[in-house]
């Protein structure tokens, strides 16, 4: 069980951040194309607890690295009303994949850290390539898991940019299904046959770029 504890003291930082900075990120690009509801809400902001869900960012990646499996979790979804944005429909893509932008930037910078932590060898050595592998792990995790072309996931509403308006009416109804689809998928072991291929990829290019 200590072990355990530990494990999740290292984690916590890397996750929190991988999970809230994915929000944040939306409201400050629904910003830049004309929607200020998160900034007006506060949500616009680099403090994790402006984000946290209780069972999304902290029980629910818990319960995961403890148990094993894909790493799974959810922040506070941060508002955006589309109906703002100054381009509605192709703005929105852009919304949508800041998200995934960010998780895949910071996955750059854990791996750096990790790098750091490789090439040096004294007390911190360890738990920083520790959490920094983690860092890495989830982000990228996260940034496959919402490319998926699910709505109301950030590949959806990327998906339904690019649709006619007619069938991106259509698409759209689907979006009360989307998380029992999800979860569908995680329970039968399909969800790491659909994201694992693009980890894999953005993990190669890491592991070249850092030589790690």
């Amino acid at each position: 069980m200590n072990i355990d504890i530990a494990y999740l003291a290292i984690a916590a930082i890397p996750v929190i951040f991988a999970i809230t900075l994915h929000e944040a990120a939306h409201g400050y690009v629904a910003r830049y194309f004309g929607d200020p509801t998160a900034y007006q809400l506060g949500r616009i902001s680099l403090n994790p607890i402006r984000h946290i869900d209780l069972v999304g960012t902290i029980l629910v990646p818990a319960l995961t690295l403890l148990f094993g499996g894909i790493l799974f979790g959810w922040a506070k979804p941060v508002p955006v009303d589309y109906s703002r944005l100054r381009h509605p429909r192709t703005d929105m893509r852009w919304v949508a994949l800041a998200g995934p932008g960010i998780n895949l930037l910071m996955a750059f910078g854990w791996a750096l850290l990790l790098k750091l932590g490789l090439s040096t060898d004294n007390y911190y050595s360890v738990p920083l390539e520790e959490m920094s592998r983690i860092g890495v792990s989830i982000n990228l995790m996260l940034m496959a898991l919402n490319l998926l072309p699910i709505l109301p996931l950030d590949g959806g509403r990327v998906l339904f940019s690019l649709l006619p308006p007619a069938a991106a009416h259509s698409y759209g109804r689907t979006e009360p299904y989307g998380l029992p689809i999800l979860l569908l998928l995680l329970v039968t072991g399909l969800l790491g046959v659909f994201v694992m291929p693009l980890i894999q990829a953005a993990a190669s290019l890491i592991s070249t770029v850092f030589f790690i």
